[in-house]
């Protein structure tokens, strides 16, 4: 019996041909990444002002910096985002 077809096996197959990964470990990694692009706004601020905040040395306006800065590089950024927002977010 053979696997169902997913709309990125010619991805998969690419990874597997251009570096060391198995079909397995290349599915796996293109299912990380579409998660990872996929993660909604608020979530995304929230793990990255936690992720900051847990590295040190950073105040919390330079880490809404930071965050505002990221955020059109998303692969659907959203609107723009006050620093005002971002803190929202966060703190409710």
């Amino acid at each position: 019996m053979s696997k169902a077809a997913g709309p990125y096996d010619d991805l998969v197959e690419h990874l597997t041909r251009a570096s060391a990964l198995s079909p397995g470990e290349a599915a796996r990694v293109v299912a990380d990444v579409l998660t990872y692009f996929s993660e909604p706004t608020e979530a995304f601020v929230r793990r990255r002002h936690s992720e900051l905040r847990a590295r040190g040395g950073l105040a919390n306006d330079e880490i809404f910096r930071r965050i505002a800065v990221e955020l059109p590089g998303r692969r659907v950024p959203p609107p723009e985002l006050s620093l005002r927002q971002l803190r929202r977010i966060i703190y409710g």
